[in-house]
């Protein structure tokens, strides 16, 4: 509450008296404690949103594994140094430098490269989405008829290798690209001393294979 306070003691004819003001803060303090409370009890806070990455592990895809997908579905994706990301389609081929390619993260590059290896669930993809708006599908059924329609036999199987010197961002790039394109069959490998060839290799347009022995390089 605001109380007046009056200065005691003589004041000169001609002057008016000075008041000093006293506001009690005490009330509007506790309403605020009231209202944070309120807020606290009231208000459901924000979930985190994670993404699923499927990580290697002994009962998963190993490189011996890599081998045994067929040769038209596997694409395995390098983070190189200086924001470089290189791809070669199916197994490697150590003698043909050419087999690296060199793309980039932006939309006519890996993107690009994975919406055509995926057109097909893309398009049944993007077909369910315009049915749960129109149908208004629940969640639940649509989640599961996305799950099915990333089981197609002509996805691509994604493998994702990183160099030393490559960065945090460029991994996470990369897995925004798997999530844009629907890419459902993925993991995060290490990089192989065959993988770290084909880049030195096609650095140098092919020096390299010069002196390859295949049977030294896994």
């Amino acid at each position: 509450m605001a109380e007046i306070q009056q200065k005691e003691g003589k004041q000169k004819k001609g002057k008016t008296k000075k008041l000093n003001i006293h506001i009690d803060f005490t009330p509007m303090v506790d309403m605020n404690m009231l209202l944070i409370t309120f807020f606290m009890l009231c208000t459901s806070l924000s979930k985190p949103q994670t993404m699923e990455i499927s990580m290697p592990t002994n009962d998963k895809i190993t490189e011996e594994e890599q081998n045994v997908v067929k040769e038209s579905r596997a694409i395995t994706i390098i983070l190189g140094a200086k924001d470089k990301i290189y791809y070669y389609l199916g197994k490697p081929d150590y003698n043909n430098y050419n087999s690296l390619h060199l793309t980039s993260y932006a939309a006519d590059g890996l993107r690009a490269l994975l919406l055509d290896r995926n057109a097909e669930v893309v398009r049944k993809v993007e077909e369910l989405k315009a049915r749960k708006i129109a149908e208004k599908i629940p969640d639940e059924k649509f989640e599961k008829l996305m799950s099915e329609a990333k089981k197609s036999t002509t996805s691509p199987v994604i493998m994702i290798k990183a160099e030393d010197d490559s960065n945090y961002k460029n991994l996470i790039d990369a897995l925004d690209e798997m999530h844009i394109c629907s890419i459902s069959q993925y993991a995060i490998v290490d990089i192989t001393d065959g993988d770290k060839f084909l880049i030195k290799n096609r650095e140098t347009a092919g020096e390299l294979t010069k002196n390859i022995d295949n049977s030294k390089i896994k």
